[in-house]
């Protein structure tokens, strides 16, 4: 299937999440709906893997250069970050933390739970 169909499917889904962000009065972002109706149109077959497979991937490769303008954002917001660059700094290290705990225990915890099933 052509790369322009499978980029047109996700930019649907994408803005049928905008859609739903403009119509509900909820502090979620449009992205959020967008992934959430990728995930609900993939589980119950209304768009195949296959359909999306090849720009989802090219997609997830260039990942790291959609970053570039956040970061230079940031650069440009110096003088209002240096102040706070600590507790962000620390808050930032101890959610990391937390959620790599948190995602150890959980998995080591479906793991066993899965080997006591078999």
């Amino acid at each position: 299937m052509s790369l322009l169909k499978q980029f047109t499917r996700i930019l649907l889904v994408s803005f049928l999440g905008e859609v739903l962000h403009f119509l509900l009065p909820l502090p979620v972002p449009a992205s959020v709906y967008g992934l959430i109706l990728m995930l609900i149109f993939l589980c119950t077959g209304l768009i195949q893997v296959e359909q999306v497979r090849q720009a989802a991937g090219f997609l997830i490769e260039i990942m790291p250069v959609m970053f570039i303008p956040a970061s230079v954002g940031l650069t440009e917001a110096w003088p209002s970050l240096k102040p706070v660059l600590g507790p962000v700094a620390a808050t930032t290290l101890l959610t990391t933390v937390l959620v790599m705990t948190v995602t150890g225990v959980v998995t080591q915890f479906v793991i066993r739970r899965k080997k006591e099933g078999q």
